[in-house]
């Protein structure tokens, strides 16, 4: 065995040999795969082995389609038979919000180059002759994807890598992991130890213990999940002996479960509520082919509606029941990429699809160990988007949500209930007292919208469908109505969200948003090291803000913080509060070590108030003795002062285009604040307002958020951020690539849309834009403008159609309306109201 190698990959799953196969084809020869027994003997084996292409997260469809891709050419470059069978798969929808599903992913298909056909319940029909078409609306069909023998696909990749000059030992156990002096890694193993720059983890059930020995608490959690495999079926045998063709992957996913072929009879694949989380604290030691006893009994309704749909499924015996366990993460989809403070620690995890995401995955990761950057946007699948309070308790709450969800309708504006509320502001009891619906980002409950007092849904208003799948809102507390109704559509929120909206923008709101991540940069290299981080100029003056972005290091945008400049040699950092783990993770990798930078996280000893509208200035001076006039206290400037009894931070900035502050205060102090502030604004008819009308103010004002507009798949400037990203600065971090992406030419150019001829559902991001046909870009985002009364895209578009008047198409829901390119910010473009 080696003493030394570049990597080390741990895990000889699917998942670990694909990463081997990957980074050998980068050229990297010198990596090593280790695997305690065989390999595919942990999850890998059981599998079924389904590829399904439909996912509605653009960084996991880019994923799978690479995949669904490669496997269909392994063989011819192995000579390993991977059993790749390209029999399709066709989804059945039995209700109108499935459909409304099924097209809003056609839109994310059709922008990823996914082959996504149709179907009429006759065209069914005609491809599964088996099955009965009793109500059902329609299908889609993916004619690309199909199934593949797990096993094999393992063994193509192994060939692959060693062909390449890879090694792999098998009953190799690692029994530790630890740094060295000269900041390399050491895998310590029973057979030996070996040196190493970067190490992978692909261990599967085994991720947390893996993850032990590092000081990681990583967010995988396996859950059960069963498959039946029938005795062969007649008419099944019969087709076979026609030289008819396989009969695709049949999914109902409405009634939750998955059926296809398989030696002459069927597997129906059940994901079934209140299947339980397994190897809370990993496997055994010795594990090894292991499965579960079956639990019949909770499949019990997803059998009868099999039966119904495919009645040859009843008319035969049983042959096998397997019961294994799949890997699981809070939201479902896998963590790929760096882990969060550790050097060159790379994590392959929580792949409850692993089979089809392990080739994309190891072609991801491998680019991203190779050449500093993935080649596509992978924020939906960073394992930094979870961050300390994903513990072990939370883990086994949302991991089993996410199982039991596989199949549900996954809503644009769903909010899952497991493992909530957590984490909560000093104002969430009195934001839920005035009406707040919430929405949780990172473990924090947020404000979506206020409901007004007494406001519920009655079952007519719910309209739920008589499926197996049927959940379209958030439980109530007992005794208490629903408020919400989820949609593709505009649902019933849609009038308050307008409400809301009307109050900030003629009278004053005040909105909760400690969830914003706090960071403190200070020390005599600050000033230096944030320049060369960020691409915008820092604020020269003390007491004055600017908006940055760190860049990617191929040129697109990383992160975004508001910068305020506090003191010579202290600077107060603002960012995402769904990227805190991220950013900070990154900020901490680049600070300087040798002492001339302190950095903080202070995000939980932070609370933040925003106040905007037209009477946000009277609201604020009641309780204050600073002078607001806008002489005094001017755009994108900040202050100390004291509210009341209290003190803040005051930012003159804002996210909606209106007068207004940020105050960043003592959390200790924000529920004194907040109740000063109220009693102030009553006069002036304060109102608070939530997450979904700040989102429809800040498209009305062409404002850009990560991971939609901004991402590092657009070159920032072609993400339209020319005013704050200042190439005429010596160097920032991806500068020069970002140059050398402009002289190559730019793909893409950053629109804001109006829509027209809109009656009930506005695009949200993902939708087609096309012209004469031809797919010319994407939508990014998407929503009402209620101060300027106008349906609002965002979007990336070709650069030659990017000119305010060229008119396009945009697909909603299957639908298309013409669209046209107007200026940026339709609402207020000069900022008289910002500035006022």
């Amino acid at each position: 065995m080696k003493t030394h190698a570049r990597v080390v990959v741990i895990g000889g799953g699917v998942v670990g040999a694909g990463t081997l196969y990957h980074l050998a084809k980068k050229g990297w020869s010198d990596v090593v795969l280790i695997e305690r027994k065989e390999l595919t003997s942990g999850s890998t084996w059981h599998a079924a082995g389904l590829l399904p292409l439909f996912n509605m997260s653009y960084s996991v469809g880019r994923i799978h389609k690479y995949s669904v891709e490669l496997y269909g050419q392994l063989q011819a470059e192995t000579g390993q038979d991977v059993g790749f069978r390209r029999v399709s798969n066709i989804r059945l929808a039995r209700t109108k919000d499935r459909w409304d599903e099924y097209m809003y992913y056609k839109n994310i298909a059709d922008t990823l180059g996914v082959t996504v056909e149709v179907l009429t319940p006759e065209q069914v029909r005609e491809l599964w002759p088996l099955a009965n078409m009793d109500g059902l609306i329609g299908a889609i069909r993916h004619p690309d994807d199909g199934y593949i023998q797990p096993a094999d696909l393992t063994q193509a990749f192994a060939i692959g890598a060693r062909a390449r000059g890879a090694e792999i030992y098998r009953f190799t156990t690692v029994t530790g992991i630890e740094r060295t002096a000269d900041g390399m890694w050491k895998v310590r193993t029973d057979k030996g130890d070996i040196t190493c720059e970067h190490v992978v983890s692909a261990t599967g059930n085994f991720a947390r213990k893996t993850g032990e020995m590092v000081g990681l608490d990583i967010p995988v959690i396996p859950v059960e999940h069963q498959y039946i495999v029938t005795e062969p079926h007649p008419d099944i045998l019969a087709r076979q002996k026609q030289g008819l063709p396989e009969m695709g992957v049949l999914r109902e996913s409405d009634s939750g479960w998955y059926m296809r072929e398989e030696a002459g009879g069927l597997i129906l694949g059940p994901y079934e509520k209140k299947a339980p989380v397994c190897y809370v604290d990993g496997p055994d030691a010795e594990s090894e082919y292991e499965l579960f006893q079956e639990e019949l009994d909770r499949l019990g309704p997803y059998i009868e509606t099999a039966m119904e749909r495919v009645p040859a499924f009843g008319e035969v015996g049983v042959k096998k029941v397997y019961n294994g366990a799949i890997a699981y993460t809070p939201d479902g989809s896998p963590i790929i990429g760096p882990a969060w403070d550790l050097p060159n620690f790379w994590l392959n995890e929580g792949h409850s699809f692993g089979v089809t995401a392990a080739g994309g995955a190891g072609w991801q990761l491998a680019e991203w160990i190779v050449e500093g950057e993935p080649t596509i946007d992978m924020g939906g699948v960073d394992p930094r988007r979870f961050g300390a309070h994903a513990t072990r308790g939370f883990l086994k709450a949302k991991n089993e949500e996410a199982y039991e969800n596989v199949f549900t309708v996954h809503y644009p504006d769903e909010e899952r209930a497991a493992a909530r509320p957590l984490r909560r502001s000093p104002v969430y009891e009195r934001m839920a007292a005035l009406g707040a619906v919430f929405g949780s980002v990172y473990g924090w409950e947020r404000p979506n919208w206020f409901a007004p007092e007494g406001y519920g849904l009655d079952a007519a208003d719910l309209d739920q469908d008589d499926v197996l799948l049927n959940e379209n809102h958030p439980p109530a507390k007992e005794g208490e109505k629903p408020r919400e109704r989820w949609s593709f559509r505009r649902s019933n929120y849609f009038e308050h969200v307008g409400n809301e909206v009307r109050n900030v923008h003629e009278a004053v709101g005040i909105q909760d948003l400690t969830a914003f991540a706090k960071y403190e940069v200070s020390g005599p290299g600050a000033e230096a090291w944030l320049d060369r981080v960020l691409a915008n100029r820092l604020p020269k003056k003390i007491g004055r803000i600017a908006l940055t972005h760190m860049l990617a290091a191929n040129g697109g945008t990383r992160a975004e913080f508001t910068v305020f400049r506090e003191g010579p040699e202290k600077f107060y950092l603002v960012g995402m509060g769904s990227a805190e783990r991220h950013d900070f993770d990154y900020l901490s990798k680049l600070r300087p070590r040798d002492g001339s930078v302190d950095l903080q996280k202070i995000t939980t000893q932070v609370g933040v108030l925003a106040l905007a509208g037209p009477h946000a200035r009277d609201v604020l001076q009641k309780v204050t003795d600073t002078d607001l006039s806008n002489g005094a206290f001017p755009w994108l400037t900040g202050k100390s002062i004291d509210l009341g009894w209290a003190n803040a931070k005051a930012l003159r900035v804002n996210f909606v285009g209106e007068l207004g502050w940020e105050l960043h205060l003592p959390v200790e102090m924000t529920a004194y604040a907040f109740d000063l502030l109220m009693e102030a604004g009553k006069a002036y008819g304060i109102k608070p307002y939530g997450v979904r009308a700040m989102d429809s103010m800040r498209l009305e004002k062409s404002y850009r958020v990560l991971p939609r507009e901004l991402s590092i798949e657009y070159a920032a400037l072609e993400s339209g951020l020319d005013r704050f990203v200042r190439l005429d600065k010596e160097d920032f971090i991806g500068r020069e690539a970002l140059l050398a992406w402009q002289a190559r030419g730019f793909e893409n150019r950053f629109v804001t849309l109006e829509v027209f001829d809109v009656t009930d559902a506005d695009a949200r991001g993902n939708e087609a834009l096309v012209k004469n046909g031809a797919l010319v870009g994407r939508a990014t985002s998407g929503g009402f403008g209620w101060r300027t009364g106008k349906s609002i895209a965002l979007g990336m578009v070709r650069p030659d159609l990017a000119e305010i008047g060229t008119e396009l198409d945009i697909v909603v829901l299957g639908k298309p309306h013409r669209a046209m390119v107007v200026g940026e910010s339709p609402f207020d473009p000069d900022n008289q109201r910002l500035r006022a």
